[in-house]
């Protein structure tokens, strides 16, 4: 908070970053001990956690660390592409854009 900011606006600030944390989910590992990096123990049980907007809580438990990635991180949907749309059939002549030749001329 800045000395001369109001007390409302450092508020309005606050409830704005609260807000956009609000669903973030994290991987915690189960087990005995300090909390270590994630990658600590790959095969041990993971909490699934949801940041409500002032504490952590527990939404699941995974079985490991590869099943704790893949309910954080969803491959994305496949998207189809899109159907080649019908292009007319182009014909043995020019398009308007080239010169046309001498003989194109005389037939005008």
């Amino acid at each position: 908070m800045q000395a001369d900011e109001p007390l409302e606006e450092w508020a309005r600030r606050r409830a704005e970053r609260q807000a956009a944390s609000t669903g973030k989910q994290r991987a915690v590992p189960l087990g005995d001990g300090p909390h270590r990096g994630a990658h600590v123990g790959p095969s041990a049980p993971r909490a699934i956690e949801e940041w409500t907007g002032t504490e952590w809580a527990v939404v699941g438990v995974a079985e490991d660390l590869a099943a704790a990635k893949a309910l954080l991180y969803p491959p994305p949907p496949a998207q189809e592409k899109p159907a080649e749309w019908d292009r007319p059939v182009l014909g043995k002549r020019r398009g308007r854009h080239r010169k046309p030749t001498s003989a194109e001329e005389q037939d005008r």
